[in-house]
This record gives structure tokens, C-alpha cells and sequence, in this order.
């Protein structure tokens, strides 16, 4: 036989644990406080992005995936730009910067695009090594979702909708 206390003990065991799990599926993580220096010069601190919807898209010339997303991305950037949202492309540090700078002119890319060149903003968004890997933050620059291979742009367009409806 159970003493009073031991049949309390699991539920209120239970209670919190499940308590803990809201708040932590609740709790999104906020964006690194970085700056990205475009191709072309300009510095773009993520925080002065608050407000908007971001993108910050990882890739490289030499990577398949995230060719075949670019269309979809320019696209995607050009419908919603003007409602609030906004790309960073962020070109990996092995990738020549030349041939950043030669592909983003070629292909009239929309968005500000930047070279790693030391890896330093892949470091700072937990190490990101495959491309293509997108992280799509909230207007308060929380990480809203994380998607490592091509985008699956129907899905995006739905969070973008989700998203720029909501008040800042």
C-alpha cells in the first residue's frame, strides 16, 4: 500500500515535467547578435533587421541544392520583400570569392549577399557546415525554424504569411 505522499509524488513529478516541456517548446532561441559585411561593402547588424522577417541563407556556387533553390529564393524575396521580409545570403568561407561576386552579378541576386570569408558567421549559427541551410527568424529575431537542404518554398510562403501578419 501507498502511503499519501508517495501518490502525490508522480503526479506533481508529472505536472512539472510537463510544465518544463512548454515552456522550453515555447522558449525560441534568439539569433546571434552578428554583422554581415556584403560583397559590396555595406554592414548589416542582425539586430538593426528587428522588426522584419529574416532569412539568413547558408550556400555555396559549388553546391547543387542551393543552386536549384535560387530562383525560388530570388522569387520569394521579391514577392515578400515589401511586406517585411529580408534575405542574407551568406556565401561559405571555401567558396572563391570571385565566384560569389561573379554569380550574384550574373544571376541579378536582390538580396545583400556576403562572403565568410573566416567562417566567422557560420561559427556564431552553431557551426553550420552543409549547404544549403536556412534559418528563418521572427520580427523579434528569434529562430523560428532551422532547415538544413533546399527550402520547400510552399511551406516557407505559409510561415511568411503566418509571420508578417503578426504585429511587432
Amino acid at each position: 500500500m501507498l502511503s499519501k505522499t508517495t501518490k502525490w509524488i508522480l503526479p506533481i513529478a508529472i505536472l512539472g515535467l510537463l510544465a518544463f516541456l512548454a515552456i522550453s517548446l515555447t522558449n525560441k532561441a534568439k539569433a546571434p547578435e552578428v554583422t554581415f559585411t556584403t560583397i559590396e561593402g555595406k554592414t548589416i547588424p542582425l539586430s538593426s533587421l528587428n522588426g522584419q522577417v529574416v532569412l539568413v541563407n547558408f550556400w555555396a556556387t559549388d553546391c547543387p541544392g542551393c543552386i536549384a533553390e535560387m530562383p525560388g529564393l530570388i522569387k520569394t524575396y521579391n514577392d515578400y520583400h515589401d511586406r517585411g521580409f529580408e534575405v542574407i545570403a551568406v556565401a561559405m568561407s571555401y567558396d572563391p570569392p570571385s565566384q560569389v561576386l561573379n554569380y550574384t552579378k550574373k544571376n541579378a541576386l536582390p538580396f545583400p549577399v556576403m562572403h565568410d570569408g573566416y567562417g566567422e558567421i557560420a561559427k556564431q549559427f552553431n557551426e553550420v557546415r552543409v549547404t544549403p541551410t536556412a534559418y528563418i527568424l521572427d520580427k523579434e529575431g528569434k529562430v523560428i525554424r532551422k532547415v538544413v537542404g533546399e527550402l520547400n518554398f510552399p511551406d516557407l510562403h505559409q510561415l511568411l504569411d503566418e509571420q508578417l501578419r503578426k504585429p511587432v
